[in-house]
């Protein structure tokens, strides 16, 4: 199951084009940490980690139903928690 949405990916890749970093610097790699003896009315949820590759930097940011982690990876970048990116 995928908990990121094809939205959610096109507004990750609009944000590494506005900052101006290189795709193939970053990868993406989720977690699904639903529980899988939960019915299908429980909601997903589990966590997308991002790592860029030229400093060996990476941070984990909450996915699924209710979360923004698109917002935050954009915040972390903002605040150079993965070096030094140029500003929009």
């Amino acid at each position: 199951m995928e908990l990121i949405e094809p939205d959610e990916m096109l507004r990750y890749a609009d944000v590494l084009r506005a900052w101006s970093c290189d795709p193939a610097d970053f990868e993406l790699h989720e977690v699904d940490t639903t529980d899988p003896g939960s019915d299908e009315l429980y909601p997903f949820k589990g966590y997308v980690d991002i790592r860029r590759k030229s400093i060996a930097q990476h941070r984990g940011y909450p996915t699924g139903d209710a979360t923004a982690w698109v917002a935050a990876f954009e915040r972390d970048l903002a605040a150079g928690r993965f070096g030094q990116v140029r500003s929009p």
